[in-house]
């Protein structure tokens, strides 16, 4: 149970490391919203627990997730946004060679349930990309770019 907003983030990459779909997706309501680094939008708990659960049988089975910073910004007594910046080692390509470290942030919104435990509504997981201030499309392809030189 998550006693205060500051929890989140840690119970997350707890979960994450021990390869816990089920108690990663427990953090979120029934109808809670995921965005993941590439876009995929889950719009349910069950949805949420299956493709993280995906995602730990076949790209982050022996993966890391290393909190670096964490911030709580309450918007009232029953909501809060938690941001978090990771680090990620140990994912796998899909050869199955280990791929190289990754980092991140991740958003929560949440809310504070009647029985006092907070839940998150929402989530976002953003990649960044060193050296990048944005990504510049062609066809079907993002490639990152700094306008500032």
């Amino acid at each position: 149970m998550i006693a205060s907003p500051e929890e989140i983030a840690a119970g997350f990459a707890a979960a994450w490391n021990a390869t816990d779909a089920g108690l990663l997706s427990e953090l979120f309501t029934k109808d809670a919203d995921f965005v993941n680094v590439v876009g995929l939008w889950w719009r349910t708990r069950s949805q949420i627990r299956e493709n993280h659960a995906y995602g730990f049988r076949h790209m982050f089975p022996h993966t890391l997730m290393t909190l670096n910073e964490v911030t709580t910004r309450e918007l009232g007594p029953d909501a809060a946004v938690v941001h978090a910046a990771w680090t990620l080692t140990g994912q796998i390509t899909p050869s199955g060679e280990t791929a190289g470290d990754r980092s991140g942030v991740l958003s929560f919104t949440l809310s504070r349930q009647a029985d006092g435990h907070w839940l998150a509504v929402s989530a976002q997981n953003t990649d960044r990309v060193p050296g990048a201030q944005t990504y510049v499309a062609a066809g079907d392809t993002l490639t990152p770019e700094n306008y500032k030189g």
